[in-house]
């Protein structure tokens, strides 16, 4: 059995993971949704970690799967606990010493007109959609300005898992941000941003699929 420590995008509620802790349960591993600090402007990315190490609460065989801007806190915990698999889901890569805010220059982001439904939740229910967005939380911009600490990536086993359908986080872009800066292919599903709501019971295995 597996432990799945899942942290959320910017400005996500744990909330957002209900239906995939659901389904890794149903498969018998545990599953600890991350609440993170996002609204708090004394925060930054090394309390998003901690907090996440507290939340693993010294259990083994830890999988970390980190969503969107999860991705920077994702990796620090990488760092700083024995993990069994880091799982990227459609996130951003840090570099060493860069910014949050300095990624989207960085790697080229495309601009696209800002539409919250139109990016990132196509392909959710609307009725989903909507009670996400009742979840929804301010984020803090603190952890945008800060250098991200690490020297390298950690010595991790590193999956990327890029969603096809994602419009916030385009695939033929991710694809050549995670060469580029993880020196792989990444593995490839159907769903848009937020999968974890479109697509829980696929997510999930996937998810079991990568311990093997």
């Amino acid at each position: 059995m597996a432990t799945f420590v899942l942290i959320p995008g910017a400005g996500c509620d744990p909330w957002c993971w209900t239906f995939v802790v659901a389904e890794l349960v149903r498969r018998g591993h545990d599953a600890i949704p991350v609440d993170l600090p996002c609204d708090d402007d004394s925060a930054g990315f090394e309390d998003y970690a901690a907090k996440a190490i507290a939340t693993a609460g010294g259990r083994s065989d830890l999988v970390v799967a980190a969503h969107s801007l999860g991705g920077y806190t994702g990796a620090l915990v990488a760092e700083r606990l024995p993990l069994r698999l880091l799982v990227l889901l459609t996130a951003m890569i840090p570099s060493p010493g860069e910014p949050a805010g300095d990624w989207w220059t960085n790697t080229g982001y495309p601009a696209t007109e800002w539409d919250v439904h139109r990016l990132f939740y196509n392909d959710v229910p609307p009725d989903l959609a909507a009670e996400c967005e009742s979840h929804g939380r301010e984020q803090s911009g603190t952890p945008m300005n800060a250098r991200w600490p690490l020297r390298s990536w950690p010595d991790t086993p590193t999956r990327f898992l890029l969603c096809r359908d994602d419009r916030f986080f385009p695939a033929a872009f991710m694809r050549q941000v995670v060469r580029d800066r993880l020196g792989i292919v990444p593995d490839e599903m159907p769903g848009g941003h937020m999968v974890m709501l479109s697509r829980p019971l696929e997510l999930a295995d996937r998810l079991i699929g990568f311990l093997d």
